[in-house]
């Protein structure tokens, strides 16, 4: 067992932070430079045919891409401590805030460095009117972010999970375009120190 890794792309590290907090430290990463499009050669396209990045190779060879469906397996075969909820209620309400934090903070902050960033000038179509759009909804999204926990601990409740993972992630890629959190964003700034804090945000 391997994942296919780069430590500068946001979710690789998601689920690096995902295995330490389940104190998973027996497998090895191989790196993947995107930065040089080692992701893109073909021996890499015969074991993720999309290029993206992680991609977990079980050993019996078995290729298993995307981040969230990594994190699905090792909290299958790991279950303590719970990432992804404890029964049919928890887990669909993780799984609802999990997917608020990807598609509204991670994949609008990507979408806002892909398409403003000179590290993609001539390796994808940028569209940087779009990238500005991404930017100012990633910006949105943290002021009702900040409401949202002025009554919870963490992004989900009272309980760390794998969408503080997706949201801190999105959070910290977001510098890449400027995005921060603001000086009156009190809920926001206090969650966000408690979660980096964490020996796994470190990772």
């Amino acid at each position: 067992m391997k994942i296919y890794d780069f430590t500068g792309a946001p979710n690789p590290r998601r689920v690096r932070v995902f295995l330490a907090e389940k104190g998973i430290n027996n497998v090895p990463f191989e790196q993947v430079n995107i930065a040089t499009a080692d992701n893109r050669k073909p021996e890499f396209l015969k074991i993720n045919p999309m290029g993206g990045l992680p991609v977990l190779e079980l050993d019996d060879e078995t290729h298993i891409a995307e981040s969230v469906a990594i994190c699905r397996y090792f909290e299958d075969i790991k279950p303590e401590p719970p990432l992804m909820g404890v029964d049919a209620k928890d887990k669909a309400v993780v799984e609802m805030w999990n997917r608020r934090m990807e598609f509204e903070v991670l994949s609008m902050a990507a979408g806002s460095f892909r398409n403003t960033s000179d590290f993609f000038k001539g390796r994808i179509p940028q569209v940087k009117e779009y990238g500005e759009v991404c930017k100012n909804a990633v910006i949105k999204r943290l002021e009702w972010l900040d409401t949202v926990l002025a009554d919870r601990e963490f992004i989900a409740g009272p309980r760390y999970t794998i969408a503080d993972i997706t949201a801190l992630i999105g959070i910290d890629f977001g510098r890449t375009t400027q995005i921060r959190i603001q000086e009156n964003q009190k809920n926001l700034a206090r969650w966000h120190q408690a979660v980096s804090s964490r020996p796994s945000a470190k990772v």
